[in-house]
């Protein structure tokens, strides 16, 4: 769960996220043989609302991840189809989002081990579903250490690709017009989680 404001910050971000992505795929069913994409942007949306305001168990969370496995997996054959540059920059985009979303889900214990030690109100997000039996369950010496230096690296790595996703979207929204509300979007779904992902060791 995500402390205020942020909560209230995220859930806006992802309710327009998701409307988008619903919008395109009811106004524009197929669009272009991307309807795969716009199922992912929708369902990441819901993710994300979910994770900022559910407590879920171990379970749950796994599922989750099994599910971007498989949206990823469904995402990959666009690559080979499309011969636009930028279309497939947009493709490896949505695919390094997934990458993130799994990253995020999976690495909530290691990042987030300060917040439970502190206190549920310390941190940017002070406790995920899915993960609080995890850390709560961890002795107090445990529980109290920082998260592993290459952790931290590889959230950093994945806040560096959603920021790189955010400048190509904002750049393709500039120079398409029939692509400006799905690239909007998309950008606003890099820069929801790439907060996410900052606020995840604070």
């Amino acid at each position: 769960m995500v402390d205020p404001p942020w909560d209230l910050l995220l859930t806006v971000a992802f309710v327009l996220t998701g409307t988008s992505g619903i919008w395109t795929l009811v106004v524009c069913p197929g669009s272009g043989g991307q309807t795969v994409l716009h199922v992912n942007h929708t369902v990441m949306s819901a993710t994300m609302i979910l994770m900022i305001w559910v407590i879920l168990r171990d379970v749950a969370v796994w599922a989750q991840v099994a599910v971007f496995v498989i949206l990823t997996l469904a995402l990959l054959p666009a690559l080979r189809r499309t011969s636009s540059r930028a279309r497939r920059a947009d493709v490896v985009g949505h695919l390094a989002l997934n990458a993130a979303m799994i990253w995020m889900l999976a690495a909530m214990p290691l990042l987030m081990t300060n917040a439970h030690a502190d206190g549920p109100h310390t941190a940017g997000i002070a406790g995920h579903a899915g993960h609080s039996g995890s850390v709560a369950a961890l002795p107090p010496t445990a529980a109290a250490a920082a998260a592993p230096g290459w952790a931290i690296l590889v959230n950093s790595l994945f806040v560096a690709a959603c920021a790189a996703g955010l400048i190509w979207w904002l750049l393709r929204a500039a120079a398409v017009r029939e692509h400006r509300l799905p690239a909007l979007g998309h950008g606003l779904m890099a820069t929801g989680m790439g907060t996410m992902l900052l606020l995840m060791p604070a």
